[in-house]
């Protein structure tokens, strides 16, 4: 039989007191790829634009705001 008593309990890998910092930074990084892609956009004619430099930087601006809300949402006490 299950012994719950002598279970361990789970330990997630991030320790939640870096929360913060790790909201900040990530969102930080990626409002900077974010205002980047925008500017690119803005500033370049269709001429000299390219789809992989517009995708690659989109992709890396996704993937830092996507992580970002996820410690932002942890932060605050949404547990997903």
């Amino acid at each position: 039989m299950l012994d719950i008593q002598s279970m361990e309990r789970y330990v997630g890998p991030v320790n939640p007191a870096v929360y913060p910092h790790l909201t900040v930074v990530l969102l930080g990084i990626g409002l900077f790829f974010m205002a980047w892609f925008f500017v690119y956009e803005v500033t370049s004619t269709k001429y000299t634009r390219t789809l992989v430099k517009e995708l690659m930087v989109a992709a890396v601006a996704a993937v830092f705001m996507g992580f970002g809300t996820v410690f932002l949402m942890l932060w605050v006490g949404i547990y997903i």
